[in-house]
């Protein structure tokens, strides 16, 4: 076994060391995720932390880490008899974001359960985390229906697993760990509110203290063993914080003074549900027991809030995640009990809630670099002639639906129909494989006309591997939608423009809600680029849609011929799943020699390779020339205006209707 990196040599990351620690002093506050960049120590601070993590007691032979004292009645190893257990280390056990269904809650032996009605059950990776940690990386890339099941059983905290009425329950109650790069897409709102706190983490922009965490890592990676020994005293003393906090925890008082803070916070910041007046509650009485105090003050209401609401504030996936501290500070001095005088103070010994020790050196600032560069007036300039600036989006709106027909075998998610692992059970065929789906009714129909032969005797069914047959199932996929948007001097009318980038924020919100990966191409002036390359970030694209601006000629080929580009790497990174182009323009081209037949060309170059196409046409005024209509019988695709992108758009649903039946008419 590897030896880990020591939690005590983290340098800086204050604020995910606290959560850790509080979450090992009290589990009951829900777990922790961790968001930022690329190498910020947010994996090697989790797994460090479960060396600090006192050792339990387990029954002998239990593979379901029952403890001694009170085993689980229903567990499918008992039952247990009282008696003296064993005791080992707490376990961190690590979930793979490709991890099947069958490796996270367990499977059956399907065909024993059928020919021998026993119960074989291999237990997976929630019972190995009971009563310990379970860490999800990257868990924004989990796919959903294992997102449904850690769900389920952080709500009950048990797992079961059925199979063709066959059942097994065992206890499931774990520390849930995530940590995620919110570039690679967010998580769904019913997991991110599962986790009791949330932090934010950056690299810092100190040279002292990047110094030191190169150093300490050289260090570590030549000697991991003799590292860890040079700090193992600060360890142990860590780890006896913990003892003692646990055992004063039950003692600490949280007053009704309080309460009410915690109340009129969570009200002030307007989060859904109970969940965060619970898990604030839980984290003040934490941290005045990592403290060593038996009371929960101001300070403590004030830590807890800022690590347990960001993440159940956001009303929409494009809003930045945080707390406004300065209404935070208003609110719990309105709700205060007046006895403020007597806290201690927040820089002295127990005071900060019990933030741990910070690294010398500043905090770091914010990046600067990212700031656009401004004229004397303050605004940012222009980057060529003729560019006009970037206008804001319009209020976005609930769209249309908008698949791709057939049946894919893309990644799970909400769009498209697809052959999936999850949905309505639609025929049956022969396992390739393991069986993980049995089509019950196809396997009897498969053994009967044998039953003769294998000299059957008894009521039982004589059942062979050859005659299990495996259920195919029809769900969604999430797809490829790839923004193809006109930015050329004929969209930069302001409201037009408007109009068009909250059309477009639109559909990247239903993208987000459905589990699509977004790209963005924009065309102006001489040429098209890549403002996005295809990402599971839709918060990235509505950044850069928002900063776009406008300006020059119209290179529609360019465009289309740039969209033909990134499918082509696209299918070779991830053949299965399918693109759905969304092509925003008004149908003009301009510059070069015979710009629209160009277009037209590089249409059809799309068409034939099959590609699911929406022109969205922008085109407006009296008078209309049709070449957005044009272009979508290039591309074998579908038009539809701005309005009747709404989803409340009867006259869009038509429109729709009749677009489909007109590419079917083609195809015929």
């Amino acid at each position: 076994m590897s030896t880990p990196f020591p939690f005590t040599a983290v340098v800086g990351q204050d604020d995910l060391r606290l959560a850790l620690l509080l979450n090992a002093v009290s589990p009951a506050v829900g777990g922790v995720l961790v968001r930022g960049e690329k190498g910020t120590a947010k994996s090697t601070a989790v797994r460090a932390l479960s060396a600090l993590l006192p050792r339990v007691d387990v029954v002998v032979g239990c593979r379901f880490s029952c403890a001694p004292a009170a085993p689980d009645p229903a567990c499918p190893d008992g039952p247990h008899e009282p008696g003296p257990g064993a005791r080992r280390p707490s376990r961190m056990v690590e979930l793979p974001v490709g991890a099947s269904e069958d490796r996270l809650v367990g499977a059956l032996d399907i065909e024993r359960a059928l020919a021998e009605g026993v119960k074989s059950f291999e237990p997976g990776l929630l019972a190995q985390a009971h009563r310990g940690i379970l860490y999800v990386d990257e868990v924004n890339l989990l796919h959903d229906h294992l997102v449904d099941l850690l769900l389920d059983a952080a709500a009950m905290g048990a797992s079961y697993v059925e199979r063709e009425g066959v059942s097994v329950r065992h206890a499931a109650r774990f520390l849930l760990v995530g940590t995620m790069n919110p570039e690679e897409g967010e998580l769904r709102p019913q997991l991110l509110d599962r986790f009791g706190l949330t932090v934010e983490v950056s690299a810092s922009r100190e040279p002292d203290q990047r110094v030191e965490v190169v150093r300490r890592r050289l260090a570590y990676d030549d000697d991991p063993a003799g590292f860890a020994a040079r700090w193992a005293e600060e360890e142990a003393a860590v780890r006896a914080r913990i003892v003692a906090a646990r055992e004063l925890l039950p003692s600490v008082r949280l007053g009704d003074g309080a309460l009410r803070q915690i109340a009129a916070t969570c009200a002030a910041f307007e989060v859904d549900g109970m969940r965060a007046d619970i898990v604030m509650a839980r984290t003040a009485t934490a941290l005045a027991a990592w403290a060593g105090r038996t009371e929960v003050l101001a300070e403590d209401v004030r830590q807890a809030a800022l690590l347990a609401l960001p993440h159940r504030r956001r009303r929409n996936p494009f809003d930045a995640p945080g707390l406004d501290e300065d209404k935070l500070d208003e609110t719990l001095e309105q709700f205060g009990d007046g006895d403020e005088d007597d806290d201690p103070d927040p820089d002295g010994p127990g005071g900060g809630g019990g933030q741990p020790t910070p690294d010398d050196g500043p905090e770091s600032g914010g990046d600067t670099a990212a700031q656009p560069e401004a004229g004397e007036s303050g605004q940012p300039q222009s980057s060529g002639a003729g560019e006009q600036q970037a206008v804001r989006a319009a209020e976005p709106f609930r769209t249309k639906v908008l698949t791709v027909p057939g049946l894919g075998d893309g990644a799970a998610g909400r769009r498209s129909r697809a052959r999936t692992e999850h949905g309505r059970t639609t025929g049956a065929r022969r396992p390739r494989g393991a069986l993980t789906k049995l089509h019950l009714a196809a396997t009897v129909r498969a053994a009967a006309p044998h039953q003769r032969a294998r000299g059957r005797s008894g009521p039982g069914l004589v059942v062979r591997r050859d005659d299990l047959r495996q259920a195919t199932r029809e769900g969604r996929e999430g797809n490829l939608v790839l923004f193809v948007v006109d930015a050329s001097g004929s969209m930069a009318a302001r409201q037009r423009m408007s109009a068009v980038k909250g059309a477009v924020l639109s559909l990247l919100l239903d993208a987000y809600q459905r589990r699509d990966k977004v790209g963005l191409v924009t065309f102006r002036g001489t040429a098209a680029e890549v403002a996005l390359p295809p990402t599971s970030s839709v918060d990235a694209a509505a950044a850069r849609l928002q900063s776009l601006p406008t300006g020059g000629r119209t290179p529609l080929a360019a465009g289309l011929l740039k969209v033909h580009d990134v499918l082509r790497v696209e299918r070779l990174r991830d053949p299965a799943r399918r693109a759905l182009v969304v092509v925003v323009t008004d149908g003009r081209a301009t510059g070069g020699a015979e710009p629209v037949a160009l277009a037209g060309r590089a249409a059809s170059l799309l068409a034939a390779e099959g590609v699911a196409s929406v022109v969205v046409d922008c085109e407006s005024g009296p008078v209309r020339l049709g070449l957005a209509g044009r272009l979508a019988e290039e591309l074998d695709g579908t038009a539809v205006t701005l309005d009747e992108l709404r989803a409340d758009s009867i006259a869009g649903l038509v429109r729709h209707v009749q677009g489909t039946q007109g590419t079917a008419r083609r195809a015929a």
